[in-house]
């Protein structure tokens, strides 16, 4: 049964009522059938997406890149230069078996399912850790304009942790996803690590690299005048790097640092699209890119992606690493407490890059 709900003219918080203090997201307004866009979330007309002016032609696309040999220099070589130049690529033979990728979406659809007072319970004022938040848009308290987006996010502590708060729906899936794919991170990594000459990861590096983990199950419903919000604004990831597993709708744009303009991600049945964070641009010293970002509205399908965000731990002080600079390379970006980083960024709606320059000198 959809929800229900007033809406006048002369009430527009009912909207943000319905959709944030009573749980049903953007999804209980889709339910409801609504033919025009509540004007909470038209977004101003410089961050509409126009297909006509801004996608690239078909001929210019992120790489994608069989991992099927992960030793050949080639192979390497290619993850390094779409590190560099796109700071995006689609990986595929990666090793993370396909029912777990499908499991973990259908589980997705599944949560998004449940009646808003039941995922109400993992919302900020109820879940009662900052570890399991269901939530809507990106930041509504600080947004001029709200996104077209639902979210699940689950920070990974343990398997213990994830058993008692995480929903049972969709916990195990989640879980194997993370836990599949964790070997293809580790290869990745390493590629990334020997391109920047630094050959000796050890443990205090990679606790650094992957300290932490994240995990996003993201909704975005059929939405009326898709033209008029976005399914996610403008930003840059912070992790080190982002896995995401997309399904077969497409909308995700990616910023051609070169020309400015925005070209789709088509999804790859069977792939992972791999994007430099960036902790990873810091650490680097700028050398690999963490790309502006987009997700358009889509008015014929619900849409769902799953990100996996490897994250340095929030106690961690990021900055260039020590093999970047020693050889007299001038430090682009200061010493961060990675926490601090991430309230920054979580504090102020998607801002396209805005983020890097807390941490530059």
């Amino acid at each position: 049964m959809a929800p229900s709900i007033s809406m006048t003219p002369s009430n527009p918080l009912n909207i943000l009522d319905f959709v944030v203090n009573k749980g049903h997201g953007v999804k209980g307004l889709a339910d409801l059938g609504l033919k025009t866009l509540p004007h909470q979330y038209i977004q101003p007309p410089q961050e509409r997406f126009d297909h006509t002016s801004n996608e690239e032609l078909n001929e210019d696309s992120i790489p994608v890149i069989d991992l099927s040999n992960s030793d050949d220099p080639n192979v390497a070589k290619a993850v390094c230069d779409a590190a560099q130049k796109w700071g995006f690529f689609q990986i595929i033979n990666h090793g993370v078996p396909i029912h777990v990728l499908e499991n973990v979406k259908d589980a997705t659809h599944k949560f998004f399912e449940l009646p808003a007072e039941e995922k109400k319970k993992y919302s900020k004022e109820q879940s009662g850790t900052n570890n399991v938040r269901f939530g809507t848009s990106f930041t509504p308290e600080a947004e001029k304009a709200l996104e077209w987006k639902d979210y699940l996010s689950l920070f990974f502590v343990s398997d213990d942790e994830a058993a008692s708060l995480w929903p049972a729906i969709c916990r195990n899936e989640a879980l194997e996803y993370i836990r599949s794919s964790e070997t293809v991170v580790k290869r990745l990594l390493k590629i990334l690590m020997n391109g920047l000459n630094v050959k000796d990861t050890d443990s205090t590096k990679e606790s650094i690299l992957m300290g932490s983990k994240r995990i996003n199950l993201n909704y975005y419903p059929k939405c009326p005048n898709p033209e008029l919000t976005v399914g996610v604004g403008r930003h840059s990831d912070v992790s080190t790097l982002t896995i995401l597993l997309q399904d077969d709708i497409g909308g995700l744009y990616v910023r051609n640092t070169k020309t400015m303009k925005w070209v789709h991600v088509p999804p790859v049945n069977g792939s992972l699209v791999i994007n430099v964070g960036d902790a990873l641009q810091i650490m680097s010293n700028g050398k690999y890119k963490s790309v502006e970002h987009r997700v358009t509205a889509n008015g014929n399908d619900n849409r769902i992606s799953v990100p996996i965000f490897v994250n340095p731990r929030p106690s961690d002080i990021i900055g260039p690493l020590v093999e970047m600079v020693e050889s007299g390379e001038k430090p682009i970006y200061k010493d961060v407490l990675y926490s601090d980083y991430v309230k920054h960024f979580f504090r102020k709606a998607h801002d396209g890059k805005a983020t890097i320059d807390f941490a530059k000198v």
